[in-house]
């Protein structure tokens, strides 16, 4: 089995997954459908191609530096300036860095890779006003999912490592797909069936959150055996 790797960073990033009218939020990581769909943009799929083959491959995502949650709200009129649209409020991640990983077909992955290295349409995180900070760094490597977070060196920008308190060994979340009987797993609505502005559909994908050990130094992290939410309280 093999896995693409990708390096997700920029100013902003906004994934959301139930944003709703006049209020756009972000989930705290990468989505699914997010990350696909940034594949697909790669590949010059339109919207209303099918996804199928990419919402096959095995998804996970690594949260190395989380950002900080900023939110921005939008006016507009219409054009002859008499009618006011109502205020939206919109979410974005600032500074966050993640790792995001899909595992499936070396073969089909390494076209993704090549993809990546020269997009159709131009790649955003999570919203059209999210650019990323440059080319995205793609490596297909061999394993699964779990061993290639586990293994990745932290991706963390070097003044956010540098920082007093994560010079010594630091947990990283992981969000990474299960199957639906796995212990502690849970839903999440991001798994998507169409990219069809007529015709948007998506489905539930069941994960499974844990963490890994990162050091200050960059060195390759330690997976942890359990996970603890309530740890940072």
């Amino acid at each position: 089995m093999s896995v693409l790797l990708l390096t997700l960073t920029g100013p902003l990033q906004s994934w959301g997954a139930s944003s709703r009218f006049v209020r756009r939020g972000t989930e705290s990581a990468p989505t699914k459908s997010g990350v696909l769909g940034l594949l697909a943009a790669a590949q010059g799929r339109r919207r209303t191609d099918p996804v199928e083959d990419l919402a096959g491959l095995r998804f996970g995502v690594r949260i190395d530096q989380p950002g900080r949650l900023v939110r921005d709200f939008q006016t507009a009129r219409s054009l002859d300036g008499k009618q006011t649209m109502p205020l939206s409020y919109r979410f974005y991640l600032a500074d966050a860095v993640f790792l995001a990983a899909v595992e499936g077909d070396g073969a089909f992955l390494e076209v993704l890779a090549e993809a990546l290295r020269r997009p159709v349409f131009p790649l955003y995180l999570g919203r059209r006003s999210c650019p990323p900070t440059g080319p995205l760094p793609a490596r297909v490597l061999d394993g699964t999912v779990e061993e290639v977070l586990e293994a990745a060196p932290w991706a963390a920008r070097k003044w956010w490592r540098d920082k007093p308190e994560n010079r010594g060994g630091v947990p990283v979340e992981t969000i990474i797909d299960c199957p639906p009987a796995t212990a502690g797993a849970v839903t999440l609505r991001d798994h998507p069936l169409s990219f069809d502005p007529q015709r948007r559909e998506y489905g539930w994908r069941t994960v499974r959150y844990g963490s890994v050990l990162v050091h200050g130094a960059g060195a390759r992290p330690v997976s942890r055996d359990s996970h603890d939410p309530m740890a940072a309280w």
